[in-house]
């Protein structure tokens, strides 16, 4: 299963929903918090702490489980979905 940490405000984010649904991906998508450089308000306390357990408050973040692979930046979160999904 793949999980998106991502805003739907956030172009970063966007770009890797364009590429999940060009791919014909499924996904869960998380929203915890809007976008923004150091980062933007909390809209989910309980996926926000989960995306900052793990790491850096940043998104997006993909979380693939069947691989065991998580992952940060938009070009390389869209180069594994292409090399693995495609």
């Amino acid at each position: 299963m793949l999980e998106l940490y991502q805003s739907e405000g956030c172009p970063h984010s966007a770009k890797v929903r364009e590429t999940l649904s060009e791919l014909g991906v499924s996904y869960v998508a998380h929203n915890p918090r809007l976008p923004g450089d150091v980062g933007g308000d909390v809209t989910n306390e309980v996926t926000h702490g989960e995306l900052t357990a793990v790491g850096d408050d940043q998104i997006p973040y993909l979380v693939d489980t069947d691989r065991g692979v998580t992952m940060y930046e938009s070009d390389d979160i869209v180069d594994y979905l292409e090399e693995h999904y495609a």
